[in-house]
């Protein structure tokens, strides 16, 4: 007992520290010492692997008073995490006093799934709070929570492993912070999990391959360090929204992603990917949005490109894809933005040259089709055009890299010294703009029930709930701006309509 109270003497004197310093800083921004204090504190504080020891809220004394156990452990989390807190610009947690949590901005109640005559917290939502800090083991002890929406703030360090005991988790939003690491396997842990977004942080290495056998509805992970290989088992993922873009993924697309049944939306942009696009890619006939930009991709278009009858959307710019550009597929029905600008192709057919819809914008520029305008030079076509690939013998396979020549093997070399247990810090990055606007959430803390007001549905949005299968709304990209996809600050989704799915009754708005 001893020991623990001077480490959590300790503790405080740190902060105190830490916030000294912090007075001294003339503007609310982290400088990258300070980003990488906040995630070095935080390992310093945490246990082993962050993981939150059985029975912890016991050894913890409170003197207030509590409705029940779980609004006291709820309180011990709030307030450990309060602590944890480097700067709060707005104020937001200026409230987080005293034992009715319920009454805490940005955290709310409902009754408790389990035993309705409990009143529980089941949501918090903290997004664009531009709170700086890290967050605490004792967040585990939110065993109730259903939602977590952290979206646009300054969190660093990594995602503490006492979160995986709350199985209740149906939305994980994390997006534009700080935080870095592994892939938070914790969301494995999740059995209900439909909602994980992870967007504009600084997570690296390679995703788990159980990742895609979880039932998702969206899966946000695009402006990241995530490198390897994108897992064969995506063609097991129930997403249909899935966002890759501008990480460090290699190798190529894996031909299970025919089998991706749900999909509506997918985003490669802008990765290292390559290889021949594989055929199984055509069986997605569901598909709105399909963006592969931005990444080395080679030879010729699959016949069955022309198979996607209900894309919106569909950008295949920056490659090196050769051949001639189908007519079909600029006839798709759907169809209103087609990108296959920056590339190789050396034909084009009328209907993308002169669409007969006019509601369609087609891109052909820097080409190398003879007599069109701002094409490539004929030396830079011919570097490619005269080497063009056979796809039917291409060796990328299952979301493999293309094979290499056998080489002999090198004689073996001694491990380096394990790593230090401490993330780099965080490179600054400006936040994405917000381009959505922010859904009405006006959530009820009393014990009756949530606002019926909190689900008013936009144009903006999807609407992903028909009776027979309780799905999310998400947010769709138009034709002119698919960027709105990826770049969205705001929160996608809101409380009712994930307690709708947890079985809490709850009032929904609009069509």
């Amino acid at each position: 007992m001893a020991s623990r109270q001077s480490f959590q003497a300790f503790g405080c004197l740190t902060f105190f520290s830490c916030f000294l310093f912090c007075s001294y800083t003339p503007t609310f921004a982290l400088t990258d010492v300070e980003q990488s204090y906040i995630a070095r504190r935080q390992l310093l504080a945490l246990r082993e692997n962050g993981e939150l020891l059985d029975g912890y809220e016991y050894t913890v004394k409170t003197t207030e008073k509590f409705e029940n156990e779980r609004l006291r452990r709820a309180f011990i989390a709030l307030q450990a995490w309060k602590k944890a807190m480097y700067s709060d610009p707005k104020n937001i947690t200026s409230n987080w006093i005293g034992p009715n949590v319920c009454d805490y901005k940005g955290v709310y109640c409902v009754r408790a799934l389990d035993e309705p005559k409990l009143k529980v917290v089941a949501g918090i939502d903290l997004n664009h709070a531009d709170i700086a800090g890290y967050l605490p083991v004792e967040l585990g002890l939110l065993t109730d929570v259903a939602l977590i929406h952290l979206n646009s703030n300054r969190f660093c360090g990594i995602i503490p492993e006492s979160l995986s005991k709350l199985t209740l988790m149906h939305e994980f939003d994390v997006s534009n912070n700080r935080f870095v690491g592994a892939f938070p396997k914790v969301v494995l842990s999740w059995p209900s999990v439909k909602y994980i977004d992870l967007r504009f942080n600084n997570f690296e290495g390679c995703l788990p391959h159980e990742l895609f056998e979880k039932d998702l509805d969206a899966l946000f992970l695009n402006d990241n360090r995530f490198t390897c290989n994108i897992p064969e088992t995506i063609g097991k993922s129930s997403v249909s929204v899935v966002t890759f873009a501008n990480n460090k993924f290699k190798g190529c697309i894996p031909r299970s992603i025919g089998k991706m049944s749900n999909l509506d939306e997918i985003i490669f942009s802008n990765n290292n990917l390559g290889g021949c696009f594989p055929q199984e890619i055509g069986l997605l006939r569901n598909v709105t949005i399909l963006d592969v930009s931005k990444n080395s991709f080679v030879g010729s278009l699959p016949a069955n490109f022309s198979s996607f009858e209900k894309v919106d959307v569909l950008d295949i710019s920056g490659n090196k894809l050769t051949g001639s550009m189908p007519e079909d597929i600029c006839k798709l029905p759907s169809l209103s933005s087609f990108k296959f600008s920056y590339n190789y192709f050396s034909e084009e057919h009328m209907a993308c040259t002169k669409p007969e819809r006019k509601n369609i914008e087609v891109d052909d520029t820097g080409n190398c089709v003879a007599g069109r305008m701002k094409q490539k030079t004929d030396k830079e076509c011919k570097q490619v055009v005269s080497n063009p690939v056979d796809c039917s013998k291409d060796k990328c396979t299952g979301g493999s890299p293309p094979s290499k020549p056998k080489s002999p093997p090198l004689p073996p070399v001694h491990s380096p010294p394990p790593p230090v247990h401490s993330p780099p810090p965080p490179v600054f990055s400006p936040p994405p703009p917000s381009l959505l606007p922010t859904p009405t959430s006006t959530i009820s803390t009393s014990t009756n029930s949530i606002s019926s007001s909190c689900c008013v549905y936009t144009t903006t949005y999807k609407k992903y709930c028909p009776p027979t299968k309780h799905r999310i709304r998400i947010p769709i990209a138009t034709s002119t701006n698919v960027s709105r996809l990826l770049n969205s600050t705001t929160a996608l989704t809101s409380l009712c309509c994930i307690f709708s799915l947890s079985g809490i009754k709850g009032k929904r708005k609009g069509p």
